[in-house]
């Protein structure tokens, strides 16, 4: 089954609303002829100004976090609907800096998923293991808690509209990347861990990034793949070459 590749860059808590502009409209030429879909994960305050620059191209714009709730108390949160109206179509849930600095488990994960889902935003929902775990041999289990609590109650038909970014703690910011037979087993696991939560045709319809410091030097051995459709691009999305060469990893 063709899965159409997903490219995104995922800012973090980088880029003011001017070094946005700039970012966006140097990248913009760039990756006009992209044959995968084009994404950028940006800070809440550049959602509008990036929806903005990016109407009427194909780079689509995404957040880097959703609260669960609707409306209320819960200082410091950004509800979904407040995230559509500022132009997000995109959503980042559960990745490991959200989980090791500020608490994210699995239930929340689940609880901001299903929030995502029901109001119409893509998830992109991060799955991954420490150094620690994966030394351990722990990586399996690790992964198959995290997918099947994070994507608990979910019908086949929501699972099937999530993003599954698999990345390696351990290769996140660091340099280092898992080789690409390493993360195509792991991306494989978490395919077989789909098929047991929904079903394999649901499975093989969802779409699997790798986001463990894809970069120009790496991303066409990863791509060659079978089970790997894309990268959530940390450190290279805020540079506009190093971004649009790994869209254009075809070229």
């Amino acid at each position: 089954m063709a899965r159409k590749p997903i490219i995104a860059g995922n800012w973090k808590m980088n880029m003011t609303k001017v070094e946005a502009t700039a970012l966006i409209e140097e990248l913009k030429p760039l990756v006009v002829g992209a044959k995968c879909e084009v994404a950028i994960c940006v800070p809440y305050t550049d959602i509008e100004t990036a929806a903005a620059l990016c109407k009427g191209t194909n780079i689509k714009v995404g957040a880097e976090n959703v609260a669960w709730a609707e409306k209320g108390a819960f200082t410091g949160e950004i509800s979904a609907d407040m995230l559509l109206e500022a132009g997000a179509e995109y959503v980042i849930i559960g990745h490991s800096e959200r989980r090791q600095y500020f608490g994210e488990t699995n239930e929340s994960v689940n609880k901001r998923l299903k929030t995502a889902l029901a109001k119409g935003l893509k998830p992109i929902v991060c799955v991954g293991e420490t150094l620690d775990q994966r030394e351990k041999n722990r990586t399996k289990s690790v992964i198959r808690k995290q997918l099947v609590e994070g994507l608990a109650d979910l019908t086949a038909e929501d699972v099937a509209k999530v993003v599954i970014a698999y990345e390696p703690v351990w290769a996140i910011g660091t340099g280092k990347t898992a080789t690409s037979e390493q993360a195509e087993e792991t991306i494989k696991f978490c395919r077989n861990v789909l098929a047991k939560i929904a079903d394999r045709k649901t499975a093989n319809k969802v779409r699997i990034q790798y986001g463990g410091s894809m970069n120009p030097k790496n991303v066409k051995e990863l791509m060659a793949q079978k089970d790997i459709d894309g990268g959530l691009i940390g450190g290279a999305s805020l540079k506009a070459v190093d971004f649009s060469q790994v869209v254009n990893y075809q070229d």
